[in-house]
């Protein structure tokens, strides 16, 4: 068996070679070389790629009923246990897979890393092959062949990106003690730290090859999404990541929603929509969650990841494979207004019966087409587990796989802890978990939301090879010194459109499902000339837009401090008796700063009705006790009469670091409401973006913002 040096200096003496041979190629003929350009690394791996697709894969969706227009979807290759690195019965061994990526031309290529010691501690079905005492096997066995075989300068032109280890370092937070829906298992995991070394140990073995690119699992917002799992969940991913040698550096970011199905977005309720007086958070549903799809975790648990010291450019991934729910029952408006659970369950898109089901689940659908920087903070969603492939078998079966049969994959069951004590909602007749389930491929293709219906197979028959209308209509609704916000006319298409790619000088910056979209990290005072082009699921692509000029605004926002505060609008209107919205923190410079003499200002005018005020902090990752709130007067500045001023008690913002997210909102005492439209730092905007209008105050100057 290889040791960890022997792999350590076989990698270094194969880079070593590489780079010399480059040397001499580029002596000999004066341009760069391959392995020059893939010693270049590059914040997102997904921009301006072309991912592999798996022929293994590709030929079992081909071959099922509707299949065709899916087939050349790029999704993850499961390296699940030992035998799979060198192949198994019907599946191409790794180095098998890449040397096919290449020969496609691709240059990203997607693995899942899955075969931990003592692997998912809290579900039978994705039990693995080693022992919980097994790391030594782990680390010469699996992760070190791996090593190897990524580091062979053939791939160095690839973009190889790597989830490392699902559900294992959540399991350690949620399941391991204390809890309904804890395992001896995992409070076996928990007490050796095998989770962590090993994961460590991964991140840093993998971390040393140039072109991999590293996100580690964290699970979904019906896991993780409640305060008490969040920011436990942060330290953990932090003490694995600083494990085993590695460090924060080893991680390119975080993946959300791996192999299940909570919803992208919700689109017909927020978490603070309240009816006759209560939240939705206290619905049965929710149950005092702090989010409701995947969208707005993946984008707050960035924020917390980062104020807990990763770097300030992870991004995150989501798993759209099985997360669509359409077809014919997808609800299209809330709920009734009888109950708060009427109202959720009546408009919620995720049609499991508990957020908790996990398994081979009832009326799930494919979601979104894999698709790159799509929001603020995400890299891409993406397929990790491929369409088809069970979660687990419904009964019973021997094995060499070391899977075991797991009641939340029986339909049967009534269920435990983790799932409330209900029904499973799993699909009956099911393989064991990695293997072909042709109903279930079925059942996500008849469900899946954007519909299918390009490509290969159509409704109608035939195959679809007409193109949308370009885009018209292009525009900018908002602009700040870092950011340009669009929106433009919807395109038409003989079947339907499923999204839109947007291009910044001729290059693809971002992509959306709507027709709107925010351009961000940009320079002061440029201009910047945006196109857009609509595609459909057939892979049809629209002519371009016509070319749009912006000019960012200049950078007096960003005053002379090293700190600037970021905001999202969290009211659906504008007219209602409360003013609510998010704001964080952030330290853009190079040392740490005083909490304790930073104060931000909101502005606004609140017409007329009472003169004095109530605030609250409905949550926020320091901790609402760290904050203090108050409403002064400003005199009669247009839209600005007044402003909300938020205090930080103590403590210290490293640089680079963010405060996390501070949801907070202010009433009138005698509860009339406002006209927010006018109000000078009132913004639109539903996610986090630099705000130049809310000022950030530190030992009384203004550091960021412009005043009113």
């Amino acid at each position: 068996m290889s040791t960890r040096g022997t792999i350590k200096n076989r990698l270094r003496r194969r880079l070593a070679a590489a780079s010399a041979l480059a040397m001499g190629a580029a002596l000999a003929v004066a341009v760069p070389t391959t392995a020059d350009a893939a010693a270049a690394r590059v914040d997102n791996p997904y921009v301006g790629a072309k991912a592999y697709v798996n022929p293994d894969w590709s030929a079992k969706a081909a071959a099922e009923p509707g299949g065709a227009a899916i087939a050349n979807t790029p999704a993850f290759v499961w390296m699940d246990r030992i035998a799979a690195i060198g192949g198994t019965p019907g599946a191409m061994s790794l180095r098998e897979h890449l040397d096919t990526a290449l020969d496609q031309g691709a240059n990203l290529f997607q693995v899942v890393i899955y075969d931990l010691p003592g692997r998912d501690c809290a579900a039978l079905a994705s039990n693995g092959e080693l022992g919980p005492t097994e790391l030594d096997r782990y680390k010469s066995e699996y992760i070190d062949p791996i090593s190897e075989i990524l580091a062979d300068p053939a791939y160095a032109n690839l973009r190889i990106v790597t989830i490392i280890e699902p559900d294992s370092l959540p399991n350690i937070v949620t399941n391991a003690g204390g809890t309904a829906g804890s395992t001896d298992a995992c409070a076996t995991m928990k007490a050796n730290g095998n989770y962590e070394k090993g994961i460590g140990y991964a991140l840093h073995t993998l971390g040393a090859i140039p072109n991999v690119y590293n996100y580690v699992d964290a699970a979904h917002h019906g896991w993780l999404g409640w305060d008490t799992n969040m920011a436990p969940a942060g330290l953990e991913f932090k003490k694995a990541a600083t494990s085993e040698g590695a460090t924060v550096n080893d991680v390119s970011g975080f993946i959300v929603n791996t192999a299940n199905y909570s919803a992208l977005k919700e689109p017909n309720f927020k978490v603070t929509d309240s009816v006759n007086g209560t939240t939705v958070r206290q619905s049965k549903w929710v149950d005092w969650n702090y989010y409701v799809d995947e969208l707005s975790f993946a984008q707050a648990l960035r924020t917390q990841l980062v104020g807990q010291g990763f770097n300030s450019n992870i991004g995150m991934l989501i798993d759209t494979a099985r997360n669509g729910w359409g077809g014919a029952d997808r609800p299209t408006s809330a709920g009734p207004l009888t109950s708060v659970d009427a109202y959720v369950n009546g408009g919620r898109v995720d049609r499991r019966i508990h957020a908790g089901n996990w398994c081979n689940q009832t009326g799930a659908g494919i979601g979104e087409r894999p698709t790159t920087a799509p929001e603020p903070g995400i890299d891409a969603y993406v397929w990790a587990k491929p369409p088809g492939e069970s979660d687990g078998n419904s009964q019973p079966e021997d094995n060499d796989e070391g899977k075991g049969f797991d009641r939340m994959c029986d339909p049967t069951y009534e269920g435990n802890g983790r799932n409330g004590n209900s029904k499973t909602g799993a699909l009956p007749n099911a393989p064991l978990a990695g293997h072909w389930f042709s109903a279930q491929f079925q059942e996500l293709v008849r469900n899946a939301y954007p519909p299918i219906n390009g490509g290969g197979e159509n409704p109608g028959g035939g195959t679809d090879t007409q193109a949308p209308t370009a885009p018209t209509g292009l525009t900018s609704t908002a602009k700040t010194s870092s950011s340009v916000s669009l929106s433009w006319t919807a395109s038409s298409d003989n079947k339907a459109v499923t999204g839109y790619d947007v291009y910044r000088g001729g290059t693809k910056v971002g992509s959306t499902t709507t027709t709107s979209y925010t351009d961000t990290g940009l320079s002061a005072s440029t201009a910047y000339s945006y196109t857009v082009k609509a595609k459909d699921a057939a892979g049809n692509v629209s002519a371009a837009s016509s070319a749009l000029s912006v000019t960012t605004s200049a950078g007096g926002g960003t005053g002379t401090g090293a700190l600037k505060v970021q905001y999202k609008n969290n009211d659906s209107s504008a007219t209602d008796n409360q003013i609510r919205f998010g704001l964080q923190l952030v330290n853009t410079g190079s040392s740490a700063v005083d909490l304790s003499t930073v104060k931000l200002r909101y502005w606004f005018t609140p017409e007329s009705g009472s003169s004095t005020f109530g605030t609250a902090c409905d949550y926020a990752v320091l901790g609402c006790g760290k904050l203090s709130l108050a409403v002064k007067t400003n005199g009669s500045a247009a839209g600005a009469s007044h402003y909300l001023e938020v205090s930080f008690g103590s403590g210290s913002l490293a640089a680079g670091a963010s405060t996390g997210e501070m949801q907070l909102r202010l009433n009138k005492s005698d509860w009339s409401n406002f006209n927010e439209a006018d109000d000078y730092s009132h913004g639109t905007g539903t996610s986090y973006a630099d705000a130049s209008k809310i000022g950030v105050y530190t030992a009384g100057s203004l550091s960021w913002g412009t005043a009113p």
